[in-house]
């Protein structure tokens, strides 16, 4: 077995490519597309790895301490409603839009007849999550959402808004965002007090309410939930409405018509509302976010009237996912960055990844990273293949009911995972990880959001709930867990395969239990639930591509399911200590640096264990 990759030939994690550093998401993301979009599309998620490595890494740091402003009123008092960004925000927009990030998956690429699907969408977020995890990151987010709703429910009178949000050309488009929360709700959308009444004259509606936490708050078309006359009260009288930064009037205000004025638009080339002031926020600067004041504001309808909530829901399932992607690629850049100071830092005479204990936390950040991956682009796979499913009028029932069950987990556990994973990577760099020019403090400002966006641990458990109890999700689940285990019969994952069967009869007796179990205890047990989930779920995932690896004649992956698992799974007596283990000082070039392993090395060490 040789040594694998050679961090030490890095000063620190930019000004290199993204896409061929990373040998976890190569492997994940080949797997979700088919051979012929994989093809196509690995020379654009290569190009735009080196794009975020290089240019976009270096922008993002400079627009953590010089973000965006706004600048509500202009000298006369008039709303003008204008947010200043600095040139590097702009550049890093047109960089990666212009590389079809999201126009790809919903218009057919120049080359082709079809649209990639929208794994395609969240491999290259990924990528860019690499440098802007939660703050350009959200905008991006945000506009594949709007873009998602408008296609499954838009008549077509909104078309030249759903062109502009998915244009390759950055003059031509437009970004959107989704204004849900308000103050006296937060997550209880049902509380909503925003109305919505129709204008005969105007031919639109008019939005009167606030908005209490709105990021991308200039965003050119906005999508808020507003209750219209004599709707009922809860989730069940809300419609949804796309409402445009510019006076619609004038059409579509693009991003190309915005910098052809001569510093902020005239007054009346906006439309009428209010922001108030930007949230002074512990990260994600690069996306301004602030309240938004609506007072008979210009807005259309989109989809049918007291739709709006399962049309939401829709979006935030793409939502989710992002964030899930996203704490995902925030993992692989802290997780590079602690390699590559690992490998060049020096005490005591020797580079610190010489050393047991770093050793050890290395290994357990890649199995993390590894883990988080695989389950993130495995609930990618079935959210894409029911979209396709959908464009093409076909039914698709089973992989919806297992796609809910896995998003919100997915979302609920990389959210944490990323927290923990930038927050030690801070660690290893010392005093320098708290330092402001260094990233792994952003990383970690950044990461600390998502728990919160698009829904919180408590939110997203009672979602996992609502999946079982409503969508019979057990079922799809059992079958792809049993379908995983059965194919399982390489000698070197014997055991764990055994063991993760043991566990997953468990995770089924708890499944039964708490059908019969009343509500309160339900909810009480529900983020256990979701954990216990997401490790069985990913144990058989990790040994299902395992298998794979060794029949190709490569064991490290092997390795990764097996440490998740005695991990995450085993039963350790004295937590561990008096077991002996050696995994990190004996596997720590295979985990950490991608040295190939040999089959036969882990036969010999299976036959040793017994």
């Amino acid at each position: 077995m040789g040594d694998g990759r050679d961090y030490s030939q890095f000063q620190e994690g930019r000004h290199l490519n993204y896409w061929a550093v990373d040998e976890t998401a190569q492997r994940e993301i080949e797997r979700v597309y088919d051979a012929e979009d994989f093809a196509y599309a690995e020379p654009k998620l290569a190009e735009l790895g080196a794009i975020i490595g290089n240019t976009v890494a270096d922008n993002a740091d400079y627009i953590d301490t010089h973000g965006p402003e706004l600048h509500t009123y202009d000298k006369h008092g008039n709303v003008q409603n204008f947010v200043r960004y600095p040139a590097e925000q702009f550049e890093n927009e047109r960089l990666v839009y212009e590389t079809g990030l999201i126009a790809d998956c919903f218009r057919a690429p120049p080359e082709r007849e079809e649209p990639l699907p929208l794994t395609h969408f969240l491999s290259m977020f990924y990528l860019l999550t690499y440098a802007e995890g939660s703050g350009f990151g959200c905008p991006v987010a945000m506009t594949a959402g709007a873009a998602h709703v408008l296609e499954l429910f838009d008549d077509g009178s909104l078309s030249a808004y759903y062109e502009a949000l998915t244009s390759r050309e950055h003059d031509e488009m437009i970004e959107g965002a989704m204004f849900l929360t308000e103050e006296q709700g937060g997550s209880d959308v049902g509380a909503n007090e925003t109305t919505a009444e129709y204008d005969e004259a105007a031919d639109c509606w008019r939005l009167t309410g606030e908005k209490w936490f709105c990021s991308n708050i200039d965003a050119e078309g906005t999508l808020a939930l507003a209750r219209t006359p004599d709707a009922p009260d809860g989730t069940e009288g809300l419609s949804m409405f796309l409402v445009p930064h510019g006076d619609p009037d004038d059409g579509v205000l693009t991003k190309g018509r915005r910098r052809a004025f001569d510093g902020p638009p005239p007054v009346d080339a906006v439309n009428d509302q209010l922001y108030r002031r930007l949230k002074d926020k512990l990260g994600t600067t690069a996306v301004p976010t602030g309240e938004v004041e609506f007072e008979d504001t210009k807005a259309y309808l989109v989809g049918e009237e007291q739709n709006g909530f399962k049309q939401m829901t829709e979006m935030l399932n793409l939502e989710r996912l992002s964030n899930a992607t996203g704490a995902c690629g925030i993992m692989g850049r802290a997780l590079l960055e602690s390699k590559i100071h690992a490998a060049t830092r020096e005490a005591f005479g020797d580079t610190i990844d010489q050393y047991p204990l770093m050793r050890a936390d290395l290994v357990d950040m890649a199995v993390d990273h590894e883990a988080a991956t695989a389950f993130t682009f495995e609930a990618a796979r079935l959210f894409a293949e029911r979209e396709q499913a959908v464009r093409e009028g076909e039914d698709a029932e089973e992989t919806y009911r297992l796609m809910r069950l896995l998003i919100p987990i997915a979302k609920l556990r990389t959210a944490r995972m990323a927290i923990d994973t930038t927050s030690y990577a801070m660690e290893i760099q010392g005093g320098n990880g708290y330092v402001e020019e260094f990233v792994t403090n952003r990383l970690l400002r950044d990461a600390q959001v998502l728990p919160i966006w698009e829904g919180t641990e408590n939110i997203l458990a009672l979602d996992v709930l609502r999946a079982l109890e409503r969508e019979d999700a057990h079922e799809p689940f059992m079958a792809a867990m049993q379908d995983r285990l059965d194919g399982i019969d390489h000698p070197a994952l014997d055991a764990h395969a055994e063991l993760v069967e043991e566990e997953y009869q468990q995770l089924t007796m708890a499944l039964g239990d708490l059908a019969t179990a009343d509500g309160e205890y339900a909810q009480l047990t529900a983020k256990r639930l979701s954990n216990y989930i997401f490790d069985v779920f990913t144990a058989a995932l990790l040994l299902e591509q395992a298998q794979k690896q060794l029949a190709d004649g490569e064991g490290r992956l092997a390795l990764v399911a097996r440490r998740f698992i005695d991990r995450e799974l085993a039963d350790q007596q004295g937590r561990g200590i008096t077991s002996g283990d050696r995994f990190p000082l004996e596997h720590f070039d295979a985990v950490v640096r991608f040295a190939s392993v040999a089959p036969d090395e882990l036969l010999e060490q299976a036959r040793a264990d017994d």
